[in-house]
């Protein structure tokens, strides 16, 4: 099985369809993973059968791995193998109702008042105070900070869809020292070795400021639940979180300690 004919096939396949590079090197990962584990049994991606495939996508732990794997592969057979009924009868895993983890607000701000390093502290900050993912946090260009009109420009955020988010005096004012410091030229976030700053230094960030237990996403979510307590319309924090739908939204309704709190229980 010729393996590297094929995912130079499908990267062309999925460059032609205006997928993201971030997207395509993820999926070309999986289905390069996915051949080479029945390069041995099949001569040909078309001669893998349902079974085999069922059998390979029953070792992932969990749903998200599960339906990224099937996405990536699901999308190989039909835009490069021309088979696009292969998964007729492949579905994905039931969805897992569960709520996100949110942070404490005073807890972390207590957290943040505490970090000396300016740059540390400019992250963790912006993206509790806007809700960036940290993607968007790592790709962020200097040239898409206004100071003047008080906003952040996403650009080319998840989904190919690009957003507007409000920038704070007290976060432009610790980005504007953060910038005289480091002089950046092109990302506001360079890595010590690299032009852009990476998503595991930002996970380790938080861990080591915030706590071993919490992870760079819970920021987004402890972001916007603090919103929705603070009483902002649950529509402007659809467009600022960039959800194309609000039932992904209303989900930090469940989360909120406030809105809990005002239910008159029966006893």
């Amino acid at each position: 099985m010729n393996i590297p004919k094929y995912i130079q096939q499908y990267r062309k396949e999925l460059t032609l369809k205006n997928y993201s590079e971030n997207t395509i090197n993820n999926y070309c990962c999986q289905v390069e993973l996915f051949l080479k584990k029945h390069q041995s049994q099949f001569t040909e991606p078309a001669k893998i059968n349902e079974t085999a495939i069922k059998i390979y996508l029953l070792q992932f732990k969990t749903r998200n791995a599960m339906c990224h794997a099937i996405s990536s592969i699901k999308l190989f057979y039909k835009l490069t193998v021309k088979q696009p009924l292969k998964f007729k009868y492949i579905e994905y895993p039931r969805s897992e109702k569960k709520l996100p983890r949110i942070i404490d607000k005073e807890y972390l701000l207590d957290c943040i008042s505490k970090i000396e390093n300016l740059k540390h502290k400019l992250i963790i900050t912006m993206a509790f105070s806007t809700g960036m993912r940290v993607s968007e946090v790592c790709n962020l260009h200097i040239k898409d900070v206004d100071f003047e009109r008080k906003v952040i420009y996403i650009k080319n955020a998840k989904g190919r869809k690009d957003r507007i988010v409000p920038l704070s005096d007290n976060v432009s004012n610790l980005m504007l020292k953060y910038l005289l410091f480091y002089k950046p030229n092109v990302y506001v976030f360079n890595g010590q070795f690299d032009l852009k700053y990476s998503h595991r230094s930002c996970n380790e960030i938080v861990k080591k400021y915030v706590g071993r237990d919490y992870h760079f996403h819970l920021l987004r979510h402890s972001s916007f639940t603090s919103l929705l307590e603070s009483g902002t319309d649950l529509r402007i924090i659809q467009k600022l979180a960039g959800h194309a739908s609000s039932r992904t939204t209303e989900i930090y309704t469940h989360v909120s300690n406030q809105l809990l709190s005002k239910i008159n229980l029966p006893i």
